[in-house]
């Protein structure tokens, strides 16, 4: 009976000890420097444009009559991958499971999704933190209108000279157990860019 109760006590000292770690971890990723690196792997109804830095002059045409025709088309999908380099200045590991993200371009709610990889940044280091974004701008355009989801994707992809506010907000989640728990705080992130200077 004493060796059960030791071997409990045991289990949940160490059990606790994780969930410790794991808030620390996550605190310490909520105090990480956060500044935009890329945009990649950017699809725009079913036309791949490659990365944001490198979008051709020919393809600039495409992308305009994909957001012009926004009115007729049934869903226009939109794809990328939002690169951040995340700096650790810390003195312990910043990590966390798993991660929920709401972004705004110039105040337009523009996606929200979740990613599920891992991430662990060591104290002092700077690692890209890839978030793969997926909407419809169709959904986009019902909701606030074409010619503004179209100015503000022009701007974003660079293809006018406006300067874009990006706005991000991550939940970070931690696994206890068998349970996943979200963070009830967001980290806030703001970058701009965008634009022909």
């Amino acid at each position: 009976m004493k060796k059960t109760i030791l071997l409990l006590g045991i289990t949940l000292l160490f059990s606790g000890c994780d969930i410790i770690s794991k808030i620390g971890g996550a605190y310490q990723l909520s105090q990480s420097e956060y500044r935009y690196h890329s945009l990649e792997n950017i699809q725009l109804a079913g036309i791949n444009l490659g990365n944001a830095s490198t979008i051709s002059v020919s393809k600039l045409a495409s992308i305009a009559t994909a957001l012009a025709g926004g009115a007729s088309m049934q869903n226009i999908p939109f794809s990328m991958t939002l690169n951040m380099d995340v700096t650790n200045p810390n003195n312990a590991a910043a990590f966390l499971d798993a991660l929920d993200y709401a972004i705004q371009i110039n105040e337009m709610e523009f996606v929200e999704g979740k990613m599920d990889i891992p991430i662990r940044i060591e104290p002092g280091e700077t690692k890209v933190v890839p978030v793969p974004i997926s909407v419809d701008l169709k959904n986009l355009i019902n909701r606030y209108s074409q010619q503004r989801v179209a100015n503000e994707m022009s701007a974003f992809l660079g293809i006018t000279p406006n300067e874009t506010s990006v706005s991000v907000k991550l939940w970070p989640k931690l696994t206890v157990g068998n349970s996943v728990i979200k963070s009830p705080a967001a980290i806030p992130v703001v970058f701009n860019f965008g634009g022909k200077k």
